[in-house]
């Protein structure tokens, strides 16, 4: 994923680039700590490195001369500014590449003195040869610098992936954190290592499967080096969340708990320098691809689609429900969406947004008998492992690297009977729901897909997946019982056209026909969106910067716990993130967003490349996220075409953020730091 470092406003004379400094290696040993180069402890290292799990890596302790580390800190602090980003993978404060301090000019240089040192003794021929040596990946290119400075304040993390891009070859983290209150492994913000194993698919193949639970945990520390090989489909890691402190006291007597690190990546040798091959950076990023490993890894996920057809879809009657189905619905679903009047305004607004909310869509019977059945599943305290989970009927999605969250699905066997098992089994896959939806969105079912989902907070969450194929309607009931989650309903201070239904019956009448398609954001910002919710609409360019935030949403206790849904467009410029969806950016591309809630249904309309996914839900939120999520395929309308779905992002809504411009660094290139 690439990123492009900006100058500050004041910088507007091009400068010519510098080549970097080599270093001799007396020169490059002096920035490191006095016997780290020593022949034991290389072999030390060396030996570590072969033997460790899940997979090969390295933690060096107290790597770089402390003095030297100090003043690097320091230089950040008082001239580095970050942008804060937020992706469906990630949500940090970044700084440009640090390739581009080069093309700083000589005033802005002198305030970096110590970070170009670092730089350049990292990536000093003595340095590779040393990482060379431990993780026996051959040469490293010193040319090729690719490093940024990362900061996780309280309730920034990363996500899993393996770092598998283009010519990368080792991939490390040194850490920047307070020196003087050392880190307590409490607080989060841990390099966290996935184990891979082989599963036989299908066609007798072998494919890589990374597990959905951690098996290392590495805690950052003060002058902390962690660093592995780049292994497409075996290097998958994660960034633990940094916790909220309990209180401001707290916060300020942990020192913020601000996680910063250097991270960055060597990359094999450049064309020119010993080692270079041609054709090995086009062979690797040819690997780097996910559908390039063998076995055709997606076999192997966790849940399967298990469609069930449709056979007697076709209905003509304008109000196909006779008494004994609306005797049945009425079990379930709340009175007001089931007359005539009410069916026909919800069709009404679906048919211009493709979209709809619907409040309070549960029958208040069913809904409190639904109610306490999930607030009871709370108080019972899950398993950490996923094995011991799925001991029971929750089954954990997987891989990690594209979802993670419990789930379960009609027609297992040891299901309990419950209000959920109702939804999932009796209700959704009726043929009077059917009727109703039909009638709701104007459109003919084929095939239906259901599942039950809860994401555990701290833990769980979906990344950004397209769709291919034609149109189709997504439907999601929310379940979420607790409060909290950014929702409008739960905002005394929404305006009067973001108001969704009260539980009168009116109102419910009244939502169905103005129901929102955008809700409100995390950065509380209010988004319309017009047209089907499809996928190539443009990107969303993060461009604005943003000192780092010191918690202010803890100290005002406004904390933002994640697990809301988002339908964003699809981005072209693959030089760009095609999940950024909030940062100090002028646009966004956001299509559809659902915070967590509770008794609340949304129906969207799909086009094939819309992205979608379920934010992490931080382990601050005050309980886990649940829904019912389904998938209506549908026979594809006549005319049927781009030019009528009036499917670009003109509605769509700014996320309001604080913008400032970044500082410190040249935007002469463009950097591969994620």
């Amino acid at each position: 994923m690439k990123r492009k470092a900006e100058t500050s406003a004041d910088h507007k004379k091009p400068v010519k680039k510098r080549s970097k400094n080599s270093l001799t290696d007396s020169e490059a040993k002096a920035r490191f700590r006095a016997g780290l180069f020593d022949k034991a402890v290389l072999e030390k290292y060396t030996s570590q490195y072969a033997s460790s799990t899940p997979y090969k890596h390295s933690v060096i302790s107290e790597l770089v001369d402390d003095t030297l580390l100090r003043k690097v800190r320091a230089e950040i602090k008082a001239n580095v500014h970050f942008t804060p980003k937020e992706t469906d993978i990630y949500k940090i404060h970044q700084s440009g590449d640090l390739a581009n301090l080069d093309g700083l000019d000589d005033e802005a240089l002198a305030k970096l003195p110590s970070l170009l040192a670092l730089r350049d003794a990292l990536y000093s021929q003595t340095f590779r040869d040393y990482v060379s040596h431990i993780t026996g990946c051959g040469p490293l290119s010193g040319r090729k610098t690719d490093m940024a400075i990362n900061v996780y304040t309280p309730g920034c993390y990363l996500l899993c992936h393996d770092d598998v891009i283009g010519s990368r070859k080792v991939s490390y983290i040194l850490y920047l954190t307070d020196p003087d209150t050392p880190w307590q492994p409490e607080w989060g913000g841990a390099l966290r290592l996935f184990p891979v194993v082989d599963r036989e698919g299908k066609d007798g193949e072998i494919a890589k499967t990374p597990l959905p639970d951690p098996v290392k945990v590495i805690p950052p520390a003060w002058n902390q080096l962690s660093f592995f090989a780049v292994q497409p489909g075996e290097s998958f890691h994660d960034v633990e969340e940094v916790y909220h402190a309990a209180s401001k006291e707290e916060l300020e007597k942990n020192g913020g708990r601000i996680r910063m690190a250097i991270s960055g990546w060597f990359h094999i040798p450049q064309i020119g320098e010993d080692g270079w091959v041609e054709g090995a950076e086009e062979k690797a990023a040819h690997k780097s691809g996910l559908m390039q490993l063998q076995g055709n890894p997606d076999q192997h996920d966790r849940p399967q689609p298990k469609p069930v057809k449709i056979e007697d879809s076709q209905d003509t009657d304008d109000f196909p429900l006779d008494e004994a189905d609306l005797e049945f619905l009425l079990k379930y679903i709340a009175p007001t969406y089931l007359t005539p009047d009410t069916i026909e305004r919800i069709g009404d607004h679906f048919e211009e947004e493709f979209s709809i909310t619907l409040s309070d869509i549960l029958h208040p019977k069913f809904a409190d008998k639904l109610r306490s059945y999930v607030e009871s599943q709370e108080t019972r305290p899950l398993p950490e492992d996923s094995k011991e989970i799925e001991k029971s009927a929750w089954k954990v999605a997987r891989p990690p690297h594209k979802h993670r969250y419990l789930y379960l699905q009609p027609g297992q066997a040891d299901l309990e009977d419950s209000p959920l098992r109702e939804l999932l089994e009796v209700l959704l896959p009726s043929k009077q729901f059917r009727l109703w939806l039909q009638m709701a969105t104007r459109s003919t079912i084929e095939s239906h897909d259901l599942v039950a989902r809860r994401f555990r907070h701290g833990k769980d969450y979906t990344l950004a997946t397209g769709h291919d194929g034609k149109p189709r309607l997504e439907v999601n009931i929310g379940l979420t019982p607790s409060p909290g989650w950014g929702d409008v309903d739960e905002d005394d201070d929404g305006d009067d056209d973001d108001d969704e239904a009260s539980s009168e019956a009116s109102s419910e009448a009244e939502a169905a026909q103005n129901g929102r398609t955008a809700k409100k954001g995390a950065s509380k910002g209010k988004d319309k969106h017009k047209g089907r919710i499809k996928g190539q609409n443009g990107s969303a360019q993060s461009k604005g910067q943003g000192a780092i935030d010191q918690d202010v949403e803890a100290e005002d206790g406004d904390i933002e716990v994640g697990g809301h849904e988002v339908y964003m467009a699809g981005d072209d410029d693959n030089d760009e993130d095609a999940a950024v969806y909030k940062s100090s950016a002028d646009d966004d591309n956001i299509l559809f967003f659902q915070a967590a809630s509770w008794n609340k249904m949304t129906i969207v309309l799909r086009d094939s490349g819309t992205l979608r996914f379920v934010k992490y839900v931080s382990k601050s939120a005050r309980g886990d996220r649940w829904d019912i999520s389904g998938t209506f395929e549908i026979e594809e309308q006549d005319g049927d075409t781009d030019e009528e779905e009036n499917g670009d992002a003109s509605g769509i809504g700014v996320l309001d953020d604080s913008e400032e411009e970044f500082k410190g660094f040249s935007s002469s290139e463009d950097s591969d730091s994620d």
